[in-house]
């Protein structure tokens, strides 16, 4: 499920600890302190933030409210959730082939017609972790026409470490079609409170906050995810980012030394292109009390964990891919 190895911080513990007193009460359903402190640390007017159930909650809003052109653009090999996202909008996913392990931007380009409701572009990529390079999207938004909103999902933003690859926030302020979504769930380890954020265009964002007007997040993600922000927080955070990508790598550098053509990944999580064998390797794995994603036919994708549990995986990789 690409989730953190590490428990929450201690910090963010405390808050939802002292939160449970209030749990008779309901949250704020505009999420105005969070609200303002993301607009703060992003520097943007609070009006273009919206705050909801992890970013896969709030693209589930974007795709309803940015009717009512029919079809929606996406990556062939991207986050697996997208084309239920469409389909719940009432909307038709065209997904478009990859190049290689990572998005074909010139081809989705070429895709979007006068029928596109909005392109989902995931960076880094969730299955296979490729990220693409800020040439590359700048070339995309040129070609893209900005009555049609591009929606970048950065869930993975904090275990980059190529310089190439752009800040969305960036792209939000240099084209007026950017909307940018972001979890605390992955690195921050808040997965169960189901929280996360949008920075979209401010003519936009009415729109969709009607669509998830509905308390939630609730008061404990809020408040968690607004003691994240302060700067003892993001240090410790960015000290255990890179000790999962200085896992990423070794668990990368191992596969590849037993026979596993392991492309470059930019996320918490490694590509295995197994193609057919990827069910049967799955499989194997869950009998030998290993969990790991498998889409079948085209390959494994594997969270990294603990040392532990990143040795015990490469052994059995090891031993049924040598």
């Amino acid at each position: 499920m690409n989730e953190t190895p590490y428990p929450p911080l201690p910090s963010l513990r405390r808050v939802v600890e002292e939160g449970a007193a209030r749990l008779h009460r309901y949250p704020d359903r505009l999420a105005g302190a969070l609200t303002a402190g993301l607009a703060r640390e992003l520097g943007v007017d609070p009006g273009s933030i919206l705050v909801g159930p992890g970013s896969a909650g709030l693209c589930q809003h974007l795709v309803q409210a940015l009717g009512p052109r029919p079809e929606v653009v996406h990556a062939a090999l991207s986050f697996e959730g997208y084309p239920l996202i469409v389909r719940n909008a009432g909307a038709t996913a065209v997904p478009v082939p990859m190049d290689g392990h990572g998005h074909d931007l010139p081809a989705m380009a070429a895709a979007v017609t006068a029928r596109t409701r909005c392109v989902l572009v995931c960076n880094p990529n969730n299955p296979t972790g490729a990220a693409l390079r800020r040439a590359e999207l700048v070339d995309f938004l040129d070609r893209v026409p900005a009555d049609v909103p591009v929606v970048v999902d950065e869930a993975y933003r904090h275990f980059v470490t190529d310089p190439d690859v752009p800040d969305a926030m960036d792209l939000y302020r240099a084209y007026p079609n950017v909307c940018v979504l972001r979890t605390f769930s992955k690195a921050y380890g808040l997965a169960a409170l189901r929280i996360g954020y949008a920075v979209v265009p401010p003519a936009l964002a009415m729109a969709v906050r009607v669509v998830g007007m509905v308390f939630f997040p609730g008061s404990l993600g809020q408040a968690a995810a607004l003691r994240a922000l302060e700067p003892d927080v993001t240090g410790e955070l960015e000290r255990r980012c890179a000790a999962v990508v200085a896992a990423r790598d070794r668990l990368a550098d191992g596969l590849r030394e037993a026979g596993v053509a392991v492309p470059p990944s930019q996320a918490n999580f490694l590509w295995l292109p197994l193609g057919e064998r990827a069910g049967a390797f799955a499989g194997a794995a869950r009998a030998a009390g290993i969990l790991v994603a498998a889409l079948d036919g085209r390959g494994v994708r594997v969270t990294v964990g603990s040392d532990e549990a990143n040795d015990r995986f490469l052994a059995f990789a090891r031993d049924h891919l040598g």
